[in-house]
């Protein structure tokens, strides 16, 4: 189900880090904003009037609602990053808590979301990171309803291993090659194989824009057999090479 349909971003607060020490409660009866709510470390339990919970931890986000009357307890002092935001068709009358596959990639774009709060002329760069990274939480949940969650998340742990086959995962997962590639179009609307090279483009892409490992190091790192073979994939799907992917990210956050 895809909970972001439709969604209309109508603005987008300064994201804010929140400091919390443990057992500190705040009630709030009627949230002004939607708001998106991570961990760095710790944890915070959203606790409704109903007496239902909703956990924030590093594994996972939850989804603030709009209006939402609630109390909120910190478990485990810590660290929580949080957007706050406005939408326009947005149904989303409870709080949801999405497993995260890749927390770090999360935090690294509040971080990079916080950035562009700096500069006057990057709204159109604030609205596109964050409709980016609403798609990810959607595409996240959906992993987690999905039946081939066992194997994205296999994917997700392993992604650097160049031996990974259809006939594997399928194996993992108890079913046919053929199966397998029907489940993925149903799912993904992608192949196994494509999939699985989005999944490593995405995370050469985080590398290239967070660290300092060679172009090689990196190659071998997302799964690639070779750096000729990435360097090609690479300028085919993004339309630069991972030497020039880095250069002009570089040059954007100066």
């Amino acid at each position: 189900m895809d909970m972001f349909k439709n969604i209309v971003i109508t603005t987008v607060e300064k994201p804010a880090t929140v400091l919390l020490p443990k057992g500190i409660t705040n009630r709030v009866d009627s949230r002004p904003t939607y708001g998106v709510s991570f961990c760095i470390k710790g944890q915070v339990a959203y606790i409704l009037d109903d007496g239902r919970h909703f956990i924030l931890n590093k594994g996972n986000a939850v989804i603030l609602p709009q209006g939402a009357a609630y109390t909120l307890r910190c478990d485990k002092e810590g660290i929580f990053p949080v957007i706050n935001f406005t939408a326009e068709s947005f149904k989303c009358d409870t709080f949801v808590a999405v497993e995260l596959q890749n927390p770090a990639n999360h935090i690294n774009n509040f971080n990079k979301l916080s950035d562009y709060f700096l500069y006057e002329d990057k709204t159109l760069k604030i609205f596109s990171l964050f409709y980016s990274m609403l798609d990810q939480i959607n595409r996240e949940r959906s992993h987690t309803q999905s039946p081939l969650y066992p194997v994205v998340s296999f994917l997700e742990k392993n992604i650097s291993d160049p031996l990974i086959t259809n006939g594997f995962l399928a194996e993992k997962l108890g079913v046919s090659e053929v199966y397998l590639r029907k489940m993925f179009a149903q799912h993904y609307n992608v192949s196994p194989k494509q999939y699985i090279l989005d999944m490593r483009i995405q995370k050469s892409k985080q590398l290239l824009e967070n660290g300092t490992q060679s172009v090689t190091e990196i190659a071998e790192q997302c799964g690639f057999s070779s750096v000729y073979h990435f360097c090609r994939l690479f300028k085919a799907k993004v339309g630069l090479t991972p030497s020039e992917y880095r250069k002009a990210n570089m040059l954007f956050k100066i």
